[in-house]
């Protein structure tokens, strides 16, 4: 039952991708990626990534997507004709990883590794996100503050940029 729901997320992903670069009006391709946002966070909860599926609707399609569509709204698309001629190359790019998709299953064979037995006890009996948390703020705690700070110098940078537009534009 699990596999019917992954390949049903992963078809779903698949197609709605596509739709993202091929569709003309950037108004439904952005509720293409919606869609696209949605079946990624329901494919998180079928691998018992509940912490990640809330995630990824909280983050991506509540934040980014509202984002996308409000730079859609503001640029004033009707459609974008300037990157529909790429299709050769993404066909060809598309066909490559498919082929190589299938040559790795096939190398792969019926061998899969045996599901480590330890892993439940080693977190302690954790449960998703307590685990996360505890790997973010002990292993990759010195990781996770470099990138606090590079998005505070860039959120910085970005408000004195426009500060210095808007200052130029009064003038």
């Amino acid at each position: 039952m699990e596999q019917a729901f992954f390949f049903y997320f992963a078809f779903v992903i698949a197609a709605t991708s596509v739709l993202v670069v091929a569709l003309r009006n950037p108004i439904y391709s952005t509720l293409a990626l919606l869609v696209m946002f949605f079946h990624v966070a329901g494919l998180y909860v079928t691998l018992h990534a509940e912490f990640l599926a809330a995630v990824q609707i909280i983050v991506y399609a509540g934040a980014i997507l509202v984002l996308y569509l409000f730079v859609v709204m503001l640029l004033n698309l009707k459609q974008d004709v300037r990157y529909h001629r790429q299709w050769p190359m993404a066909a060809a790019v598309g066909a490559t990883l498919v082929i190589e998709a299938i040559i790795l299953t096939a190398m792969k064979g019926s061998t899969t590794p045996a599901a480590a037995t330890d892993t439940e006890t080693a977190i302690g009996g954790a449960g998703n996100t307590e685990a996360i948390g505890d790997v973010l703020y002990t292993t990759y705690l010195f990781p996770f503050e470099v990138a606090s700070l590079i998005l505070l110098v860039a959120m910085i940078g970005a408000i004195v940029l426009a500060k210095k537009d808007i200052g130029e534009r009064e003038a």
